[in-house]
């Protein structure tokens, strides 16, 4: 189906496309955490869908801009289920506690979809060789830790940090985080809970005046 023989109502095709891109992407996923990112074709991801690689072509242009939306998505679901979560609460204590918490069971919920993220962050390169996404997700993910920190520092709850030390702090929590998906792809039946109450304490302990 060309693009010049689109039906001419928007609503009805708009609902369509975000439902087979939805679709594609989902596959593209499921795809990635089975085989890796470098086995991945789109060949495979249209026999997982069950739809020829030219529906895929329709919606992306190429696999990179395909794959492109996997990292997009995750962080877009991932924004949605942690700062709802963070904003209710009424202590930087509390809110740390819960950032920790939500993000595993976010995790825990979403394996496919995390370890599908870490393939595309640690193989996806921009032409001069770098990694693609690294930076932009570090910032976006680091800030909200470092703002809880100095919240909880100006009303008297968490030590005393410098800038320096407060950016140490949240990359020591973030790679705890991180840790923990990397630790659920070698432990499948791993006790996430426990897991979630030991990372909690530790940061509890390590923050406190």
């Amino acid at each position: 189906m060309s693009k010049k023989n689109k039906p001419t109502n928007q609503k009805v095709m708009s609902f369509i496309e975000k439902a087979r891109r939805a679709q594609i992407v989902e596959c593209a996923i499921e795809t990635i955490a089975e085989v890796g990112y470098a086995q991945a074709s789109l060949g495979q991801i249209a026999k997982r869908a069950k739809i020829s690689k030219g529906v895929i072509s329709y919606h992306f242009a190429n696999k990179e801009e395909l794959m492109e939306q996997i990292p997009i998505e995750y962080y877009k679901a991932w924004h949605t289920y942690i700062f709802p979560r963070i904003e209710a609460q009424k202590s930087p204590k509390e809110m740390l506690r819960v950032y920790i918490e939500s993000n595993l069971t976010f995790i825990d919920q979403n394996r496919q979809h995390v370890f599908a993220v870490i393939e595309m962050v640690s193989n996806t390169r921009t032409a001069d060789g770098k990694l693609q996404f690294a930076a932009e997700l570090d910032e976006a993910i680091l800030l909200p830790i470092e703002n809880i920190l100095t919240l909880g520092m100006q009303e008297g709850v968490f030590r005393e940090f410098t800038k320096s030390s407060a950016r140490v702090m949240a990359l020591t929590i973030r790679s705890a985080v991180d840790g923990f998906t990397l630790e659920l792809t070698r432990k499948p039946h791993l006790d996430v809970q426990e897991y979630t109450r030991e990372l909690v304490t530790i940061f509890d302990k390590s923050t406190k005046k």
